[in-house]
């Protein structure tokens, strides 16, 4: 596989971990990625609502657990730090889609700079998506 897409839509902790995983791991063999930030995802773009993800739901309650769990694993336990880490492989491009921006108050001056920018989601599908050899919906 030389390229892959992912879309990503959840914001929770937990949710948020394996697109942002399956991405590093692809990148770290080597294989373009290009990730669309969509609804509430949009904001893990943003220092802010990086810092600001928790576990919802079900398991709310085990927030500081599975931090520990992940960090146990090895991995940085911040989300904002995963993004840093993607973006340092090289391979990995990360887009806010614009309509999710506007409706989630991400814009450019708080967008972080890790990010390519703000882009129409036909723009991703068109040119990231649809050439993509493979392509993932979180």
């Amino acid at each position: 596989m030389k390229s892959m897409a992912i879309v990503v839509r959840d914001d929770s902790y937990d949710k948020i971990l394996t697109p942002l995983a399956f991405a590093y791991l692809q990148a770290a063999e080597g294989v373009e990625v290009n990730m669309l930030f969509v609804n509430w995802a949009v904001r893990a773009l943003t220092a802010a609502g990086a810092g600001a993800m928790k576990i919802q739901g079900d398991h709310a309650d085990q927030d500081a657990w599975v931090r520990e769990q992940v960090a146990k694993a090895g991995l940085p336990v911040e989300i904002y730090d995963i993004i840093k880490a993607l973006k340092a492989t090289g391979k990995v491009n990360l887009y806010a889609c614009s309509l999710a921006a506007a409706i989630f108050d991400v814009n450019e001056e708080n967008l972080i700079p890790e990010a390519e920018g703000i882009i129409g989601a036909s723009w991703f599908l068109n040119e990231k998506a649809a050439p993509a050899d493979h392509y993932q919906y979180f």
